[in-house]
């Protein structure tokens, strides 16, 4: 009869299974390298918000520096008090002649603090 030969390996290759560990190897010790490089950088100490000039804290008097128009130079300063904060704007309360308030979202970069204000005065 047909004497049938079956190809079955008992062993894998040996230089495949090195080849793929040493690229693994390779991709793990350039991610390590990269992180130790990089690890250094992310460190640095975060700024901090109390020295931080254009820091706000609710209940804080601030100098509100509005324009009535983007055109004009005319800036008026208007006393306000800080009632809410955001990531990118503060609302502030402002007082009216007639002992009401409005409260108003403006630019953190449209107000000063009122003790710099104060400093600079004297």
């Amino acid at each position: 009869m047909l004497e049938q030969q079956i190809d079955c390996p008992t062993r894998p290759k040996t230089s495949a299974m090195i080849m793929k560990l040493f690229q693994i190897t390779l991709v793990v010790l350039v991610l390590l390298i990269n992180l130790a490089i990089t690890f250094p950088s992310w460190a640095e100490r975060a700024p901090s918000l109390t020295s931080n000039p254009n820091y706000f804290q609710v209940g804080q008097k601030v100098v509100w520096l509005y324009k009535a128009r983007t055109d004009s130079n005319d800036i008026q300063r208007i006393p306000a008090e800080v009632v809410k904060l955001s990531s990118k704007q503060v609302q502030i309360k402002v007082y009216k002649h007639n002992n009401e308030f409005v409260n108003r979202w403006v630019n953190p970069n449209k107000l000063e603090n009122s003790q710099k204000v104060k400093r600079s005065v004297l």
